[in-house]
């Protein structure tokens, strides 16, 4: 049982756990809608994976994967699931392409502050009621995917799940801001586009169209105002309370509340924005539901469990995988990140880079950060996070947009569609320039 766990064959159940989630979704819409077949797809790959851990002699390392990593990971996503899910924006002003600018901007900028979730969910509904007397709106809401659903996030560990568990093994909470050249070069850059873009679309609109969304303007509307408070604990939570600041917290023979002093405030936020934020807020206006941290929540059981032998066997075998240029790392990063959760594609290719011999990580030079040096950190997180904007599947807030689009009647492209239209011919020559000038 100890050669099987250490073996290549101990990835297969991470491999179909990712396979599933990228999948199932297309092929069997439905069935996966429901949380409990999920959990059934979970459990059936989780369990036997466990077991075998259990027995091979691998206890400690699921312990800490799940307790170390997956009760953090979920804590936080709670926290600014619920604390964002408090606070509406509501209103229809004038759709310029200068106001659709802005409100993109907002957006990405908001990304790394509340996460790309929080601020995806935030201010699409607004953008879409902005927009909806004009006929032009798809476009707006392809680059909505890309700057506030995803490249907005580079600066935080709040900014995008991959980030905060690089943010657990190691990365110092302010290191992320030294990402901030490639950060803003792909915001500017994309919103320039737009702006092209737009204002060629808004010069095609029928006249009735822009009359309509000149005479219908509502003043927007910012109720659960407190919720910022328990928005900015969160930063605070993450940014002070952690091993880095109060090293006792790393001892494993600590008392509990302090290892997990970080969780409980976390929860404390949670609880304090549900309990003073007005229902109607929550659930009417913003339409809040459990369903989706529990989808979250159930996923990431089953994928935190499958990783654990397959990062064990990566990292033991990293010196032999020919990964060895940082734009290897930033390229199959990204790629996985575009068809597969980015939050275990960055987990993974991290193991693989502290499994690299000295020698191997010598040829990279500089600094080192998160147990790895710090141009092959910041590929690892540059590839995750931009990415995920490739595909609807390659991160979680692509496919909210893109349902929330089209309940308000916004036909979105397909699958491929999005691929061939926006992606591949707007986003990845932005990221090869990217890789180019910063990596």
């Amino acid at each position: 049982m100890e050669q099987l766990v250490h073996s290549a064959w101990s990835m297969i159940p991470f491999g179909l756990m990712l396979l599933t989630i990228a999948v199932a979704p297309l092929l069997a819409e439905h069935w996966w809608e429901s949380n409990k077949h999920k959990l059934t797809v979970a459990l059936f790959l989780g369990v036997p994976t466990a077991v075998c851990l259990i027995m091979g002699g691998m206890l400690h390392e699921l312990e800490h994967q799940l307790f170390g990593d997956y009760v953090p990971f979920i804590i936080l996503l709670l926290a600014l699931y619920v604390v964002t899910g408090g606070i509406h924006l509501s209103g229809d002003i004038k759709a310029t392409p200068w106001v659709n600018t802005s409100f993109l901007g907002l957006g990405w900028l908001l990304a790394s502050i509340m996460g790309t979730t929080g601020a995806a969910m935030l201010l699409i509904r607004p953008l879409i009621t902005t927009n909806q007397q004009r006929e032009h709106k798809v476009h707006t809401i392809l680059f909505f995917i890309a700057l506030c659903a995803n490249c907005g996030g580079l600066l935080t560990p709040l900014g995008d799940p991959p980030l905060f568990m690089l943010f657990l093994r190691g990365a110092d909470f302010t290191w992320f801001m030294s990402m901030w050249a490639p950060w803003l070069f792909t915001g500017a850059v994309l919103m320039a586009i737009y702006y092209v873009l737009d204002t060629i679309y808004y010069k095609k609109e029928h006249a009735h169209a822009l009359q309509a969304d000149h005479e219908q303007q509502v003043p927007l509307v910012f109720k659960g105002k407190h919720n910022l408070l328990y928005l900015v604990g969160i930063v605070l939570a993450v940014a002070f309370i952690n091993s880095g600041t109060i090293p006792e917290m790393a001892n494993p023979h600590a008392p509990m509340w302090l290892r997990y002093l970080r969780e409980i405030v976390l929860l404390s936020l949670t609880f304090g924005s549900l309990y003073t934020t007005k229902r109607n807020v929550r659930y009417g206006m913003n339409k809040f539901s459990w369903a989706p941290i529990m989808e979250v929540a159930v996923l990431f059981l089953g994928i935190f469990t499958t990783m654990t032998p397959a990062l064990e066997y990566l990292n033991a075998n990293a010196a032999s995988l020919g990964l060895d240029a940082t734009w290897q790392f930033y390229y199959s990063t990204g790629l996985l990140s575009s068809f597969l959760d980015n939050t275990p594609t960055a987990v993974a290719f991290h193991s693989v880079a502290t499994g690299l011999t000295p020698d191997q990580m010598a040829v990279f030079g500089g600094d080192m950060m998160a147990g790895i040096p710090e141009i092959l950190l910041k590929a690892i997180c540059i590839g995750s996070v931009f990415f995920g904007a490739m595909t609807y599947i390659g991160n979680g807030p692509n496919f909210m947009v893109k349902a929330i689009a089209e309940e308000n009647g916004i036909k979105m492209p397909s699958f491929f569609g999005y691929m061939f239209k926006f992606s591949l011919i707007v986003l990845l020559p932005i990221y090869i320039l990217v890789q180019i000038i910063f990596l």
